[in-house]
């Protein structure tokens, strides 16, 4: 695989991964959450994830994504070792990628 289309796929990968939580109600996208109970009064919808859950779906998701480019670098030639302002960097990406799925979440009405 090419170093130009490994690093395409990855953030293109990243872009759908980020913003995966907040575009679906299930966790990671196919583990549904338990809806509310039949002849239940308090609650008629499907039950919707929490903000936190969303978040922590999203701290999960990122390491995924490091994974996969961890993987296509280390097939592709040497792993080069990061420091921590690598991390910062990537996971301040990742927030940005997750932004368009947050709008359509939360401040789109």
């Amino acid at each position: 695989m090419d170093v130009s289309l490994a690093s395409w796929l990855v953030i293109a990968v990243a872009l759908a991964l980020a913003n995966l939580p907040f575009l679906n109600e299930s966790v990671f996208g196919f583990v549904p959450l338990p809806g509310a109970k039949p002849g239940s009064d308090t609650q008629e919808r499907p039950h919707t994830k929490h903000f936190v859950v969303r978040l922590l779906e999203l701290f999960v998701l990122y390491f995924v994504v490091g994974g996969l480019a961890y993987l296509l670098e280390s097939r592709i030639g040497n792993v080069f070792p990061q420091t921590w302002e690598f991390y910062a960097i990537t996971a301040c990406v990742f927030v940005v990628f997750a932004f368009p799925g947050f709008v359509l979440r939360y401040l789109r009405r």
